[in-house]
């Protein structure tokens, strides 16, 4: 091997850790947190909340709350109106709870209400909104026809699979599971699983015959107690989870 090879191989190797460390410093410091300029923007932006860079489109802040330790990802959409800059009036427009994480590319659009429980996650590319197009009138293009708003209600503890939409007036109650890539339209009681298009209950949870159908496993792999504790516990925490799935599985 030459020495200008040699030479070649280990100057690209440096710039390939540049431009990787340069990075990851883009994104650490690029994060919208209580502790930088951005967050005065929002009508509240809680402790612990962080909003990875780079954002997705964010506008309409006034209008915007987000709970204390609520992680939002990369490319995540969050907006309040139509447009910057419109005076939406006195009320939230989109109210996001505590402990909540809203996975990479979501997008939460909102214009009359959406309301987001404490504790609720999504997978990535979820879409939630509370408007949609009207279509009654047969000589006027669907774009350009007055859209109807109805408010978005999701409650605490759910979960929303990857690719699911979230329609306006949808009203989901504690702990719903919401399939990946479902259509959800409609009410849906506390503790049960919907999936589809559109979305039907596949799942649900009655207090004196317990899930119907009964679920595969009667045994959780660890208590709530359990998993609280080993959230806390970080990257440790999580190795112990990992190592217990694995048990699990064999």
């Amino acid at each position: 091997m030459s020495l200008k090879h040699v030479l070649a191989t280990r100057a690209r190797r440096a710039l390939h850790s540049a431009v990787h460390r340069g990075w990851e410093w883009v994104q650490r410091h690029g994060e919208i947190t209580p502790a930088t300029p951005g967050r005065r923007r929002f009508a509240y932006l809680g402790e612990g909340a962080c909003i990875g860079f780079p954002v997705g489109a964010i506008y309409g802040e006034p209008w915007i709350s987000i709970g204390d330790h609520t992680l939002v990802g990369t490319h995540v959409t969050i907006s309040a109106g139509f447009v910057p800059g419109l005076d939406l009036g006195p009320d939230l427009i989109v109210k996001i709870g505590s402990g909540c994480s809203l996975g990479r590319g979501t997008h939460i659009v909102g214009h009359q209400s959406i309301e987001i429980g404490d504790h609720v996650f999504t997978g990535p590319n979820v879409y939630i909104t509370d408007q949609n197009h009207t279509y009654g009138d047969l000589d006027m293009p669907i774009g350009r026809q007055w859209p109807e708003n109805r408010p978005v209600v999701i409650g605490d503890g759910c979960w929303i699979g990857t690719g699911a939409i979230i329609l306006p007036g949808t009203r989901l109650g504690r702990n719903v599971a919401v399939a990946g890539g479902a259509v959800v339209r409609g009410e849906f009681p506390d503790h049960c699983v919907i999936g589809g298009v559109p979305a039907k209950i596949l799942r649900r949870h009655d207090p004196e015959e317990g899930w119907i159908p009964p679920m595969r496993s009667p045994r959780p792999l660890a208590s709530l107690e359990e998993l609280a504790k080993l959230s806390a516990e970080g990257l440790a925490g999580l190795q112990a989870l990992q190592d217990k799935l694995r048990e699990e599985a064999s």
